[in-house]
């Protein structure tokens, strides 16, 4: 129920400001590959940006508006107090198609990576499943999946053995 509601959070404070290629919720860590919207998207929902720096401070503000709406249902349900996330919040630019490609694959991985399943499709809190699928979605399914050239591309890729040292995300 926690990771569906926080996807629900995810919907109301980062669609509005950014498309989602892959997602992957664990226990201890998150990874979203996400590409800010256009400045002029964003105008139709925020307003116009005075500066770059404004632009910039509303995207953090949405980041942190997420985590702290989240934080503070999470300790009113389980009756806690203070911080649930620690200040680790990570960002590198996809710069090329290789990395598109390579990180959409170690998100889906990491789970079989940390020992939680074996395959990347026995993990239900991961957008690989939502390729496979019909239903609606605010993932940018046919973009990443014309990425990889198509589903059947996607879904072998993913099917090769798991190595996250070899993905090597780093070198970029």
């Amino acid at each position: 129920e926690n990771y569906l509601f926080f996807l629900k959070k995810v919907a109301i404070y980062i669609s509005p400001m950014a498309d989602t290629f892959a997602y992957c919720l664990m226990p201890n860590h998150i990874h979203f590959f996400i590409k800010i919207k256009s400045e002029s998207e964003l105008e139709l929902t925020f307003g116009k940006f005075e500066t770059f720096q404004k632009l910039e401070a509303r995207i953090s503000k949405q980041f942190s508006n997420l985590l702290s709406s989240y934080t503070q249902s999470y300790n009113k349900v389980y009756k806690r107090k203070g911080s649930l996330f620690t200040p680790n919040f990570k960002r590198k630019e996809v710069d090329s198609d290789d990395y598109f490609t390579r990180i959409v694959f170690y998100i889906h991985a990491n789970p079989v990576h940390h020992g939680f399943v074996k395959n990347p499709y026995d993990w239900k809190f991961s957008s690989i499943h939502s390729f496979n699928s019909e239903s609606k979605t605010l993932l940018q399914r046919n973009e990443v999946v014309g990425w990889f050239g198509g589903l059947k591309q996607f879904i072998d890729f993913h099917q090769q053995p798991i190595d996250i040292k070899a993905v090597n995300l780093d070198e970029f």
